[in-house]
C-alpha cells in the first residue's frame, strides 16, 4: 500500500480515460476514486476515433487510452501520438506472462514498448445450431439466401480470406500481395450478396434478428454470441474452422498526457485479479490478468470451453500490428463491395 500512496502523491485528482463502452464501469471507477482520491473522467470511443482524437491534438487531451494493440505502432510511427510504457511502474506479475510478452512484441517501436494488454476476445460466427455453418465460406451456401449478416469492415474481409486458405497477416509487409488477397475476399463477398440480409451496424437489430430466426448466422464477437446463448441454447458462438480472429485491447499513454502517475495507478488497480474479473464479467470479455479466472463468472468459463476446443484456441489468429497504408487498401475494397449491392 505504501508504494501506491507514494505513486499517488505525484498524481493530480483526475484521470482522463479514453476507452470503449463497458470498459470502465461506474462501480469500478467509484471504487478506484474511493481508494485513491483520483476521479475518472471517461470518454467512450473506438479505435478509429481514438486515433483521430489524438492525431488532432498531437497526443494531448487524455492521460490513458485503450486501443486495440494492433492499432498502436502504425499510428505511433505516423503521428507520434503515444509515449513508451515504463514497466517498472507496473505490477507486471499480475499479468499472464504469455500475453504480456505478446503485447510487448506487437507494440514495440524503436526498441521501446507502448502497450499493456488487458481485455481480449475474438471475432467469429454466431450460428443457430440447426444450420450447418462452421466457417465464413458456409455463409454462401444457397440454402441461407437472405438469412445471414456480416459487418462491412476489415475483420470480415480477413475472416473470409482465411476461410479461403489465404493468410493476410503473413502479407502485411507486402502491400501488393495483401491487396490481392483482400481483393479476392471482397470478390467472394460480392458473389454472396444475395445471402446477406444486410451489413449490420446496429448490434441491437442483429441480436433481435438472430433471436427471432430472421437470421441463422452472423459474423460477430464472442461476447455477443455468449449473451444470445444464455437466452437460447440453440444460438451459439462458433470459432470458425479456419480460426477465430483474436484481438487484445491494451492500455497506452498519449504522448502529451499530463497525469502518468494516475494512469499507472489505474493500470495497477484494474490488474488486481478480483477487480479484473469483475470488469470482465461486466464487459463480457476476458482479461490478460493472471488469477482473474479464480474469480471469473462460471457461466462465462463454461461458454468459453464450449466455443473453443484446445485445438480451436491454439488456432486463434491474433491480429499483428497493422502497417501504415493497409487500412486504406481495405477501405477501397469495402467501398467496391458496398457499391455492388
Amino acid at each position: 500500500m505504501s508504494s501506491l500512496v507514494c505513486q499517488l502523491s505525484l498524481a493530480s485528482e483526475k484521470l482522463r480515460l479514453l476507452t470503449w463502452a463497458d470498459y470502465a464501469p461506474r462501480e469500478i471507477t467509484e471504487q478506484f476514486t474511493k481508494e485513491t482520491g483520483i476521479t475518472v473522467e471517461v470518454t467512450i470511443s473506438n479505435n478509429e476515433e481514438m486515433i483521430s482524437k489524438l492525431r488532432a491534438t498531437g497526443g494531448a487531451g487524455f492521460d490513458l487510452v485503450q486501443p486495440s494493440q494492433d492499432r498502436i505502432v502504425g499510428p505511433l510511427s505516423e503521428f507520434g501520438i503515444y509515449k513508451p510504457i515504463d514497466f517498472s511502474k507496473i505490477n507486471t506479475d499480475h499479468f499472464l506472462p504469455e500475453m504480456l510478452e505478446s503485447a510487448k512484441k506487437v507494440t514495440t517501436f524503436k526498441g521501446k514498448y507502448f502497450g499493456v494488454p488487458f481485455f481480449w476476445g475474438t471475432d467469429g460466427l454466431v450460428v443457430n445450431s440447426k444450420a450447418k455453418i462452421t466457417d465464413y465460406s458456409d455463409l454462401c451456401k444457397p440454402e441461407y439466401l437472405g438469412k445471414v449478416a456480416v459487418r462491412l469492415k476489415r475483420p470480415t474481409l480477413i475472416g473470409i480470406a482465411f476461410s479461403m486458405g489465404q493468410d493476410p497477416f503473413k502479407a502485411y509487409n507486402n502491400p501488393k500481395q495483401y491487396e490481392q488477397i483482400m481483393q479476392t475476399a471482397g470478390e467472394k463477398m460480392m458473389s454472396c450478396k444475395k445471402n446477406y440480409k444486410y451489413f449490420w451496424e446496429s448490434k441491437d437489430q442483429l441480436l433481435n434478428d438472430l433471436r427471432s430466426g430472421e437470421l441463422v448466422a452472423a459474423q460477430m464477437w464472442d461476447s455477443g454470441g455468449w449473451k444470445l446463448n444464455a437466452e437460447n441454447p440453440l444460438l451459439r458462438f462458433v470459432a470458425p474452422k479456419s480460426g477465430a480472429l483474436g484481438w487484445v485491447d491494451s492500455y497506452a499513454l498519449p504522448s502529451k498526457g499530463k497525469n502518468d502517475a494516475a494512469a499507472y495507478a489505474w493500470i495497477n488497480f484494474v490488474s488486481r485479479p478480483e477487480i479484473a474479473a469483475r470488469m470482465a464479467k461486466l464487459a463480457g470479455s476476458f482479461t490478460a490478468v493472471k488469477g482473474a479466472e479464480n474469480f471469473m463468472d462460471p457461466k462465462m468459463k463454461s461458454q468459453l470451453n464450449e466455443s473453443f476446443s484446445p485445438e480451436a484456441f491454439k488456432n486463434i489468429k491474433w491480429y499483428p500490428s497493422i502497417p501504415p497504408g493497409l487500412e486504406e487498401i481495405d477501405g477501397k475494397i469495402l467501398d467496391r463491395v458496398k457499391a455492388s449491392f
